[in-house]
């Protein structure tokens, strides 16, 4: 894996040598990494794991014609065989008028900022083997826990570099540090199976492996003994562990190629209120240390912190420079990619504010609720915002867990969700999209 100044200049030369054969414009992203993991289960060693690699992705343009290519050599050799094979393809390819680099006068200018990334702290496999040991260890501990579906601990460092013919080149690096558990509770005939896991770009930032497991055990012996609820209509607070899955929906119906290609259920929404007043969610690409923290974009472009949510409103689409001439917009600074193809538009951290009601008294707002702690399946249909997933959780009533449920069904329109969904004031920011607890006034619930 290269250094990064090596990975910048390494893409930045890229780019030239195709400029040399041809390319009107260009642009080269390296992405390199290495990791380590290990695995255990019932207490003992199960795969230790190691592995690095590099690869590079060039796309060139010609016109309104543009190829990309990707290699995993980058022997100079290797690369000239890549300018080659990517100028021929583009000569073949279909003529796309909103294709191109983003303008050249909203790239990042100034020194691309430190979000504080990069942990340079050693983990030998002996330590991540002890730490999955110690979560496997926790979560056995729980009564009637039976068996293990494994624990797991893992290291990784990534490199990243980008550069355009319009003068951008830069490179950033990251670390995380990994830990899951993953149990059985009760007796065959009658098995119930959760996990719990946390990742963090710091060491010191991720969570006691005891805790992991403690949580993963407790969730799976919460799980047995399940009753079955009665269909209709009802409230439905979501686990902050599932809540984020509607940010996921949102974000995806927001992005510009799903309002360029007119599939997304919000397509007529731009200005409107869609959430309830008071409801605010976030982008944060600066957020120090987090796992999607990001000073520049995939083209180049300079990020910064929006709300996409804001007393309710939708603001505005997250767009890569593509889809953002096909929307007559300027590009956000959302443009994500890998080594081949175009980008797309995704967000930083991206979270749901949080509001004034403790999870409790979300609980207690209504006779009988459903609490949501899994998700199953994908039926959620991002053109018409119809949304109907299996689920498990457990049955409230008056604010009191009266037990487990599984295999049913929950379904409404995103529009409906929403509109009515109130945040709980339990937002922790740990991942890449997180959520406090949700409440969701009423949902169709069909018990199987």
């Amino acid at each position: 894996m290269l250094t990064p100044d090596q990975a910048r200049d390494t893409a930045a030369a890229l780019v030239e040598r195709a400029r040399a054969a041809g390319a009107d414009t260009a642009d080269a992203i390296y992405i390199g990494g290495l990791s380590q993991s290990v695995q255990v289960r019932m207490a003992a060693l199960e795969d230790v794991s190691s592995s690095e690699g590099e690869q590079i992705g060039l796309r060139v343009f010609r016109g309104h014609r543009s190829a990309s290519v990707a290699s995993s050599a980058l022997t100079p050799d290797a690369l000239a065989i890549l300018v080659d094979r990517a100028l021929a393809m583009a000569a073949e390819a279909p003529e796309d008028p909103y294709a191109g680099l983003a303008p050249s006068e909203l790239l990042l200018q100034d020194t691309a900022a430190d979000l504080d990334s990069f942990d340079p702290t050693h983990v030998d496999p002996a330590e991540l083997k002890a730490r999955a040991l110690e979560a496997e260890a926790a979560a056995l501990a729980i009564p009637r826990i039976t068996n293990s579906g494994g624990a797991s601990a893992s290291v990784s460092q990534s490199v990243l570099a980008l550069a355009t013919s319009a003068g951008f080149a830069a490179a950033s690096r990251s670390s995380g540090h990994g830990i899951s558990a993953s149990v059985v509770a009760g007796e065959a005939g009658a098995l119930q199976r959760d996990y719990d896991y946390d990742s963090a770009r710091f060491l010191a930032d991720l969570e006691e492996a005891q805790i992991i497991g403690q949580r993963a055990g407790r969730r799976a012996a919460a799980r047995l003994d399940p009753v079955k609820p009665v269909s209709g209509r009802m409230a439905v607070i979501f686990d902050p562990r599932v809540a984020s899955s509607l940010l996921g929906h949102f974000v995806g119906a927001i992005s510009g190629s799903s309002i360029a290609r007119k599939s997304s259920f919000l397509i007529d929404k731009l200005g409107a209120q869609i959430f309830a007043h008071g409801i605010d969610i976030h982008d944060d690409p600066h957020r120090q240390r987090g796992l999607r923290s990001r000073a520049f974009d995939g083209e180049g472009l300079p990020t910064s912190a929006r709300k996409l949510i804001d007393n309710g409103t939708l603001t505005g689409w997250i767009a890569d420079s593509a889809a953002a001439r096909q929307l007559g917009i300027m590009p956000t600074g959302h443009a994500v990619r890998g080594v081949s193809g175009a980008p797309g538009a995704g967000p930083g951290n991206l979270y749901l504010a949080a509001g004034t009601r403790t999870p409790s008294e979300l609980l207690a707002a209504h006779p009988r609720a459903v609490l949501i702690t899994e998700l199953i399946g994908m039926g959620v249909n991002g053109v018409t915002g119809d949304y109907s997933r299996g689920a498990a959780g457990f049955l409230v009533e008056h604010g009191e867990i009266v037990g487990p449920i599984s295999e049913i069904t929950i379904a409404s329109t995103l529009l409906d969700m929403f509109a009515s969904l109130e945040p709980g004031n339990d937002l922790a920011l740990r991942r890449g999209i997180d959520s406090p607890t949700v409440m969701i006034p009423e949902m169709m619930i069909a018990a199987a």
